[in-house]
């Protein structure tokens, strides 16, 4: 197989460049490895590039990275582009890398690079990006650009690839620049892997929470309201508090107390957290009493102050508090999407303070509890530690105990895990859980932290067996990371097909004539003291278009009442799940749903 690079102190770099630094590595082939990928699909923005300036001598690029969905490429055309040229763009790439042209690199001072490039303003954006005597440029026939690289040998190894939507996006992502063209695309080694990649991707259309949201009457967002701001409905409230429920009761089991803090702070105590100084650019600020106050990103410190309330003593430890905590971050207009990335969220969070020593038993137990959640909802998953990042508090001696205790307890579940490079919080090292849904996407979900530094900052106590103060260790957890992101991730893993025990609605009951609207409700009267919910759908409308808007609804359970069943108190159901129907007296299905109910904790 053919080798296009090689791994290099944890970097990737093209053939090209390992020669010129005259270094060697382990090998990366042409195949559909990250590594690879990351190769190939830098190419194919190049490649997209070219044919953009082909088809639009116009244009000029801003920066075409690779990213986890693929690739992109700012531009700025004098005309229009919409979806329905990319099909022509595409075209014109598949002619050039048949064509095939060499693929090269070579550097110049940064003087030269400027005067080369002093007509077109989006290149000298780039450069005063770019802290670095020498820049490198990569050429393939007529089409030259700026960049780092790496980059395949020859463009005609670029066979599998697809232009896949077009937006618009701030120059640098500053949202007071100008609006320039985005286009994103994918890119594989050969075209089977193409083919599996556009079948997903078109099965995430069906599953889109977004549609599906508004097809269930679950949530939904308003302009007047605000964007990133989600507005949640009788259906959507309803999940949300089917979910809530399980991880309470799952909380309490496990012995943690509720606890509530307030939702905006005085911004001295986010100075002494250092979130006013590592974190301020995603918080919102205001004045009160001439006194600014920060609208919290984050629950741990009013955690902290309810450690504070009380002395504390070694024998309490551990404390575990946990809060449905309403949080808001500054998110740019352009990442907001659907549940998924929004401006207010409610984290399932939890702060466990606990003894040295306690550390990777607890750990351990919230791992367990990680783990149950996910096997309740069909996810696979995996785990990553991520290490110290640069902008970072606290002693190196710190960091270190920290990340050894998450690598043992993770040993001790028998996990095997990644390792992220400075990808932690700025206060501690981190576990992130990963699921991967039903059609094989991938999700950053919870997240279990360690943290020395937020004790340290507060003055955390407690008093040890020999009646001497010692600081306790506070481990942040998000399980579920948010119930918003959760919940559309659960949408799209299901295709809105929800499980029954979280489902808005459990049964909708049709009633074939007004006769039987006494009998149905008193049916759904007997649900609702067990906890399932049931809806009766009673409009003057034809039996069939009832069923089909409780078909759309996707609701677990549809129960016909007809003369008979209602004489007989035998059930007609229609059940979703099992894609079956089948009768069943009025006793034997409120005992199985009930059973249903209940059968499922974490």
């Amino acid at each position: 197989m053919l080798q296009i690079g090689i791994e290099y102190d944890g970097v990737v770099l093209d053939l090209q460049t390992a020669s010129a630094m005259g270094v060697s590595g382990k090998e990366i082939l042409f195949d559909n490895s990250p590594q690879a990928l990351s190769i190939i699909r830098h190419s194919c923005a190049h490649l997209m590039a070219q044919a953009i300036k082909a088809l639009y001598p116009e244009a000029k690029f801003f920066v075409g990275p690779v990213v986890d969905e693929g690739f992109y490429y700012d531009f700025e055309v004098g005309s229009k582009i919409s979806e329905e040229d990319l099909p022509k763009i595409e075209e014109k790439m598949k002619e050039l890398a048949k064509k095939g042209a060499e693929i090269t690199k070579y550097s110049l001072p940064r003087d030269e690079v400027i005067v080369k490039f002093q007509n077109d303003d989006l290149k000298l954006a780039v450069i005063s990006r770019i802290d670095s005597p020498t820049l490198s440029i990569y050429q393939q026939g007529d089409f030259q650009d700026l960049c780092r690289g790496p980059h395949l040998p020859n463009t005609k190894l670029l066979t599998a690839f697809k232009l896949t939507k077009i937006a618009g996006a701030y120059l640098g992502g500053d949202e007071k620049a100008k609006m320039l063209t985005r286009i994103y695309g994918i890119a594989f080694a050969d075209k089977e892997a193409l083919k599996t990649y556009l079948f997903q991707l078109e099965e995430a259309k069906k599953r889109d929470h977004r549609k599906l949201g508004t097809e269930m009457k679950l949530f939904g967002f308003d302009d007047e309201v605000g964007a990133g701001l989600p507005i949640w409905y009788p259906k959507g409230a309803r999940l949300r508090r089917n979910i809530e429920n399980l991880i309470t009761q799952s909380q309490i089991i496990r012995h943690y107390e509720p606890v509530r803090g307030p939702e905006i702070l005085k911004s001295d105590a986010w100075k002494i957290s250092g979130h006013y100084a590592n974190y301020g650019e995603n918080m919102y600020f205001t004045t009160i009493d001439e006194s600014e106050y920060g609208i919290k990103p984050m629950n741990c410190v009013g955690h902290i102050k309810v450690y504070q309330s009380a002395i504390r003593s070694y024998r309490e430890l551990p404390l575990r508090f946990y809060e449905y905590g309403v949080v808001h971050r500054h998110e740019k207009s352009g990442v907001l999407h659907g549940l998924l990335r929004v401006r207010e969220f409610t984290q399932d969070d939890a702060h466990i303070f606990c003894t040295p020593s306690q550390i990777k038993q607890e750990v351990v137990s919230v791992v367990q509890f990680a783990q149950s959640i996910m096997q309740t909802f069909g996810f696979s998953y995996e785990m990553e530690i991520s290490t110290k990042p640069q902008k970072a508090i606290g002693d190196e001696e710190i960091w270190e105990i920290s990340t050894l205790a998450l690598k043992e307890a993770l040993q001790e579940c028998g996990i095997d895990y990644q390792i992220d490079e400075g990808g932690g919080a700025f206060y501690g090292p981190k576990i992130d859980i990963k699921i991967t849904d039903a059609i094989g996407r991938k999700w950053q979900c919870g997240t279990i932290q360690i943290d020395m530094n937020l004790p340290q900052r507060f003055q955390l106590e407690y008093v040890d067996e020999d009646n001497e103060a010692k600081q306790p260790v506070m481990i942040h957890r998000a399980l579920l990371g948010s119930f918003e992101r959760f919940i559309a991730i659960l949408i799209e893993h299901f295709g809105g097909e929800l499980p029954l025990f979280i489902a808005p609605t459990q049964v909708i009951l049709i009633p074939i004539s007004a006769e039987q609207y006494a009998y149905a409700d008193a049916l759904r009267n007997k649900m609702l003291r067990f906890g399932a919910y049931c809806e009766i759908l009673d409009k003057n409308e034809t039996l069939n278009k009832r069923i089909r808007t409780a078909e759309k609804q996707r609701v677990p359970l549809i129960v016909v009442l007809g003369e008979k069943e209602v004489q007989n108190q035998t059930l007609s159901v229609r059940d979703r799940h099992q894609k079956q129907q089948y009768e069943q007296s009025e006793e034997e299905f409120l005992k199985t749903l009930e059973n249903k109910m209940k059968e499922v904790s974490f």
